[in-house]
């Protein structure tokens, strides 16, 4: 935004923080300044709390590339305390996850871990293992900048997870470039994936991983995208590694050869490092397997230039994976006194503390997820113990619990017992299954229909139970009026029926008692009541409402669906079809 130019639109604002974020993600700093530049200004003049930690978590980036580490954790402090006013949703999750990326960056684990956490549990409340959440694009770069942010935590396995979650969340958007991000993004978790289980003697698993990263790579190809050519040339590095994870070692060479060259005269410094470091690791893999084929030399220059490039990059655990492959090459080529010298620099950058602290973080990290899927699997439990499956409505259980803790006398209360007219022969003329689409349409009425703030259950069989808190008689006969006539009136011709259906419905109120002292209808006797005029609707024609002290004073010649009261005579309760 130039000076003097209008403040940005919330959605502008919207997408030009995704190329904002774009740019943080490649190593182009300059790329990364002109693009918050751009909107720095309307980040100010926003008044919303998640603009205020975008605004901060933002200026930590720029802090870290001009190397002011303590000007970067001021941002980032600032950012989770506008956090605090900012309520649960995709955005506070992205926020958080960024934030752990930068903490990651910046060599604070610790912090870097405890960011991640909360992020993870956030993502996993918005992105069920059903898929059913909404899907959105700050939730999938949520687990973009979550996978990223455990993958430099070491937490590998983790880091596949959060990238294929985000992938299940940018496949159900429209933006084809959303789709091929998490894909690039799956491919690469996979490969490393592949090369760690692999060094654990795991060729099996390495080969199954490095297959999905092929799969995955091929995926994001077939997409009609325009990636960035740093991004393209990644790819082009992780399918040619990934190659190689698969054995396929000498399809490998040639394409990871082309792409290390094209990367050398056109790539960011991070990505020459990387092309690096998988260059190296298949030429040794090479010398290894190829006996006398050599290979070994030009391997260790590789991780040589790989670590400069990581350690101007800031990305430290990569810098140390090199010291760590240089220390060992050197040491199996015969040169101990080299070996000694890479190994001492792991040492110094790599605590035993420091390893120690990532360990119980990542132990913190696993039984946190953990627990919040008891809690996940106890909800779904509770859902299913109190919600009827057929309609979706509360179930009688469900209905009961809710009355049981009402207080009944301090404010007016009605309660309406609804019943589907000859439901019956819908089952016998037509057939169950028609029934029960009979029974969804009723529920799907009645809860488009209630007032704001009514609640609507499935009682048993076909009859529902409206809730009406603070309702009085007459407000309560107006609103179920409504529902009745709602349902007479919806088209039902879809279906094998002989006639439409109606339903006929009981209501009773339950008075604010004034005086404290005296004892308040208890629900169930008020319940009983709505069910006594319920029968009365029905035994007066259907298709009506029926309440307590009032006069039947509809005129002659009324059609079905009048409104009316009477006073209780000798009716038995109970419901008849």
């Amino acid at each position: 935004m130039t000076p003097g130019s209008a403040p940005l639109t919330e959605g502008d604002l919207d997408a030009a923080l995704w190329r904002v974020l774009a740019a943080s993600g490649r190593d182009d700093g300059d790329a990364f300044r002109a693009a918050l530049d751009g909107i720095e200004g309307s980040l100010a003049a926003a008044g919303e709390p998640r603009w205020a930690a975008w605004r901060a978590a933002l200026g930590a980036r720029r802090d870290l590339l001009d190397g002011d580490r303590d000007a970067a954790a001021v941002g980032v402090a600032d950012a989770r305390d506008a956090l605090g006013a900012s309520p649960p949703s995709a955005c506070t999750a992205l926020v958080l996850a960024y934030l752990a990326h930068l903490e990651a960056t910046a060599d604070h684990l610790d912090a870097a871990m405890l960011l991640a956490v909360d992020a993870s549990l956030l993502t996993e409340q918005l992105t069920p293992p059903d898929a059913a959440g909404e899907p959105s694009p700050a939730l999938h770069q949520a687990h973009l900048w979550l996978s990223l942010t455990l993958t430099a935590l070491d937490l590998e396995e983790l880091a596949v997870a959060q990238a294929e979650r985000g992938y299940a969340v940018a496949a159900r958007l429209d933006d084809p470039h959303d789709r091929w991000q998490l894909l690039r993004l799956c491919a690469q978790q996979n490969t490393e994936l592949a090369q760690t289980v692999r060094r654990r003697g795991q060729a099996g698993r390495a080969r199954e991983l490095a297959a999905a990263a092929l799969t995955a790579a091929a995926g994001a190809r077939a997409l009609d995208v325009e990636p960035h050519p740093d991004d393209l040339d990644l790819l082009d590095v992780v399918q040619a590694w990934a190659l190689a994870c698969h054995d396929d070692l000498d399809d490998a060479l040639g394409p990871l050869r082309a792409v290390h060259r094209r990367v050398h005269r056109d790539g960011s410094t991070w990505l020459r490092g990387y092309a690096d470091l998988a260059l190296s690791r298949l030429l040794t893999r090479l010398s290894q397997e190829h006996s006398g084929g050599g290979g070994g030399e030009e391997a260790a220059d590789l991780l040589v230039d790989a670590a400069g490039a990581f350690a101007a990059t800031a990305d430290r655990r990569r810098y140390r994976q090199c010291l760590l492959e240089l220390g060992q090459a050197t040491a199996a080529m015969g040169r101990p006194a080299e070996a000694l010298y890479w190994l001492d620099a792991y040492r110094a950058d790599t605590s035993r503390a420091h390893a120690r602290s990532r360990e119980l973080w990542a132990e913190m990290f696993v039984r946190r997820s953990r627990l919040r899927e008891v809690e996940r699997q106890a909800a779904v439990l509770r859902r299913h113990a109190l919600e009827d499956p057929l309609t979706g409505l509360g179930n009688r259980r469900s209905a009961e619990r809710r009355l049981a803790g009402l207080r009944l006398g301090t404010e007016p209360l009605s309660l309406a017992v609804v019943d589907v007219d000859r439901f019956k022969e819908v089952n016998d003329d037509a057939s169950h299954s028609d029934g029960d689409e009979v029974l969804r349409r009723v529920a799907a009425l009645l809860r488009e229909h209630s007032r704001a703030g009514d609640e609507v259950y499935r009682w048993a069989g076909d009859e529902f139970l409206v809730v009406l808190p603070t309702a009085t008689q007459a407000q309560a006969l107006a609103a179920v009026e409504r529902l009745r006539a709602a349902v007479a009136e919806a088209d039902w011709g879809d279906l094998p029926l002989t006639e439409p259906v109606t339903v006929s419905i009981g209501v009773a109120t339950a008075p604010a008692v004034a005086d404290e002292r005296a004892a308040p209808v208890g629900w169930r006797s008020l319940f009983d009541t709505a069910d006594l005029h319920l029968f009365s609707a029905k035994r007066s024609g259907r298709n009506r409402v029926r309440a307590p002290g009032l006069v039947d004073g509809a005129p002659a010649g009324e059609p079905r669906g009048e409104t009316s009261g009477e006073t209780p005579g000798d009716a038995p309760a109970g419901g008849t079809a």
